[in-house]
């Protein structure tokens, strides 16, 4: 089946299904991955896959469009099944009162004060209840892969005897915050102990008392998705001209969800010093993810903010078509001069990925998993204050010879490192090491895996296997 750009959602939640004959999008050949990563890496990734060849996989979230989880399921999920695992991918159903209630408990666990109150606990529960009764896995699969908070709780009504099930947590969740708030910490811990391992991008994010295996492994980009492939300079500026950007002036970029944790009131601000010293442009493009009821809040703040300005240009992106999404993404990120993502709070942060894969200096902030791709002065800077981050901004501008080494180098350090089929490849050793029993929550619950030496051990305090 040709691919798409409005793949949709079957009733029943199905977004790919080769066993339903319902797959709307595709990934590359090996071959083509070959002629990025090299053969050898190619034949890593196919002998590790070959004991889990044949296995059935489900894949669950909660949303199809929007947000970096999304977008890697959908070079994964076929991948996968081209390398002979039968997966899956469907979404759960819920209202806006729950995806309310979700992103609040996504927020809570990043670090905010506040409860998750009883009323939020209910109208989770009984979403959760209902998507379990909506028959949502309608076959046996092997393992069951669960993304983030929001369909955590499924473990519990849907597993069946003799399945693995998987909790893949994407966000910058903080141990310190949830275990000072007894009753968040109880919720959580409630639902993921029912998983037979945890899956986090970086070290820092493991709650280091949950009675299951853990394993580290970062999350990638499609080297040769619309969003990432290498685009023509006609391409690029239709885009520009579609918005009404000026192709001829340095262009200051962030790009993403609108999300209050991303850092955009610090972007805006230094590009204003900026601005007071150098003539450039600022673009603030993102959308929503259908999942994060939020956005639409932080985007109308950003408007009001900017309305005064004719050189910010803020683009609330279409999700109708997602290869047109892509490809305008790719476009103003290669047509920017310099890319911000000065996050408070981060899970991985894989615009700042794709960014470097660009060739393009990136500013984000020292928090979360940014500084696993950005090295201070090598791939990229931090963010500091408005002031001292506009000189930084200033100089990759007037050095333009400077920031494309700064790019080469980014780009490089993510060809090494967070490309999919490397990451994938670690996904299959955890799931054949759980399979097989080598890791379980009964001989070492308190393991943690990793299959690179990219963890920081200083920032962990209770680990105690590696």
């Amino acid at each position: 089946m040709a691919e798409t750009g409005n793949s949709t959602v079957t009733p029943d939640g199905t977004v790919y299904s080769r066993r339903k004959d319902y797959c709307p999008f595709s990934v590359s050949s090996l071959e083509e991955y070959a002629s990025i990563l090299g053969e050898e890496r190619i034949e890593r990734l196919l002998k590790i896959a070959e004991p889990v060849k044949g296995m059935r996989k489900l894949v669950l979230n909660a949303t199809a469009q929007g947000g970096g989880v999304a977008e890697m399921l959908y070079s994964a999920v076929p991948f996968l099944n081209d390398l002979g695992i039968e997966t899956d991918w469907k979404v759960i159903q819920g209202s806006r009162e729950y995806f309310e209630s979700t992103k609040e408990l996504h927020n809570l666990l990043q670090g905010k004060k506040g409860v998750f109150t009883r009323e939020q606990q209910q109208t989770y529960i009984a979403t959760i209840e209902e998507c379990a009764r909506q028959n949502l896995i309608d076959y046996e699969p092997d393992i069951v892969e669960v993304h983030d908070p929001q369909p955590v709780g499924l473990s519990h009504y849907l597993r069946a005897p003799g399945q693995t099930w998987f909790w893949r947590c994407h966000i910058h969740i903080d141990e310190a915050t949830i275990e000072s708030n007894s009753e968040l910490w109880d919720f959580i811990t409630g639902w993921a102990k029912q998983y037979d391992a945890a899956v986090f991008s970086a070290a820092q994010y493991i709650i280091s008392w949950w009675p299951l295996p853990k394993f580290i492994v970062p999350p990638f980009i499609d080297p040769l998705s619309e969003k990432n492939r290498d685009l023509t300079e006609d391409e690029i500026d239709r885009v520009l001209s579609k918005y009404g950007i000026d192709s001829r002036g340095p262009i200051i970029a962030q790009i993403g969800r609108f999300d209050p944790w991303k850092g955009i009131d610090r972007t805006i601000s230094t590009y204003r010093r900026v601005r007071k010293e150098r003539k450039c442009q600022l673009v603030l493009a993102g959308g929503f993810a259908s999942d994060d009821p939020e956005g639409e809040r932080v985007l109308a703040r950003i408007h009001e903010h900017t309305k005064d300005d004719d050189n910010v240009h803020v683009l609330n992106l279409s999700l109708e078509d997602r290869l047109e999404n892509w490809r305008e993404v790719n476009a103003l990120q290669r047509a920017a001069r310099v890319i911000m993502q000065p996050s408070t709070r981060e899970g991985f942060g894989l615009v700042i990925t794709e960014a470097l894969w660009k060739g393009k200096p990136v500013i984000g902030a020292n928090v979360g998993a940014i500084p696993l791709q950005i090295r201070e002065g090598d791939t990229g800077h931090f963010y500091e204050t408005p002031y001292k981050t506009a000189q930084k901004v200033t100089y990759l501008l007037d050095r333009e010879r400077a920031a494309n080494a700064i790019g080469n180098r980014g780009r490089e350090y993510v060809r090494r490192n967070f490309l999919l089929p490397d990451r994938i490849g670690d996904h299959l050793m955890a799931i054949n090491m759980v399979m097989k029993g080598a890791v379980s929550r009964e001989t070492v619950p308190e393991c943690i895996v990793s299959f690179h030496p990219w963890f920081n051990l200083s920032k962990r305090q209770r680990v105690q296997c590696f």
